[in-house]
C-alpha cells in the first residue's frame, strides 16, 4: 500500500479501499501532479458517493470485478475527472500533502525528513530491544529510499485551503489527530495502544 495514505490517520475508509486497489508496483509509482481547488473539491465531494462502494473495493483487491471498475469511473465523472485513475492520483497527491501536515499548526514537513527524524530517534532509543530497531530502521530506509520528493510546492497551499473539509471525512480520527500527531509510521490507533 501507499505508506503515506495509510500513515496520514485523516483518510475514509474509502481511501483505505483505493490504497489496497493499488498495492505492489504502483505503491512506489506515485504520480505526482499540480493539485487545483476544482479537483480537490471534486475528490471531496465524491466521497460520499464512493463511501457504499467501500466494502467491494476492499474485497475486490487490486483488481475490481469489470461492474465495480465501471461504477468507480462513473462516480469520478460525475465529479469531474476524466476517470477513477485520475481521482486516485489526486487522492493520492493529497494525502501525501496531509502527511507533512502538522495537525495542530498547519505547518508542512517534507515527510522524508520526518522519517529520518523518526530513524534518527529509533536508533538513538536504547529501549526498544536490537532486533526490533532493526526491523523498523529496515522498512524505514526502505521507505526513504521509495519516497519521492513533494515535486508541486504549491500543492501544500491547495491541501491547506481545503484542509478542514478533508478532516470531516473522518470525525472520529480528526479529534485524536488535532490531540496530538501520530508519530510517523503509526496511526492514531497504534499510539493509543503504547
Amino acid at each position: 500500500m501507499r505508506p503515506t495514505i495509510i500513515r496520514s490517520g485523516l483518510v475514509s475508509a474509502v481511501l483505505l479501499a483505493i490504497a489496497a486497489m493499488t498495492a505492489g508496483a504502483n505503491a512506489q509509482q506515485l504520480k505526482q501532479i499540480k493539485l487545483t481547488d476544482k479537483q480537490v473539491e471534486g475528490f471531496i465531494a465524491a466521497q460520499a458517493d464512493f463511501a457504499p462502494l467501500a466494502e467491494k473495493l476492499r474485497e475486490g483487491g487490486e483488481k475490481p470485478d469489470p461492474s465495480l471498475a465501471g461504477q468507480l469511473d462513473e462516480i469520478a465523472k460525475k465529479h469531474g475527472f476524466a476517470d477513477f485513475n485520475e481521482f486516485e492520483d489526486v487522492g493520492a497527491n493529497v494525502t501525501v500533502v496531509l502527511d507533512g501536515l502538522d495537525p495542530k499548526s498547519g505547518a508542512y514537513t517534507d515527510p522524508v525528513e520526518k522519517m529520518k527524524k523518526e530513524r534518527d530517534e529509533i536508533k538513538a532509543d536504547t529501549s526498544i530491544p536490537e532486533a526490533d530497531k532493526k526491523l523498523a530502521l529496515d522498512d524505514l530506509e526502505q521507505e526513504i529510499a521509495a519516497a519521492q520528493p513533494l515535486q508541486f510546492k504549491e500543492n501544500i497551499e491547495v491541501v491547506q485551503k481545503h484542509r478542514a473539509a478533508i478532516d470531516k471525512l473522518v470525525p472520529a480520527q480528526t479529534d485524536e489527530a488535532t490531540e496530538g500527531a501520530a508519530p510517523t509510521g503509526t496511526t492514531p490507533d497504534s499510539k493509543q495502544a503504547e
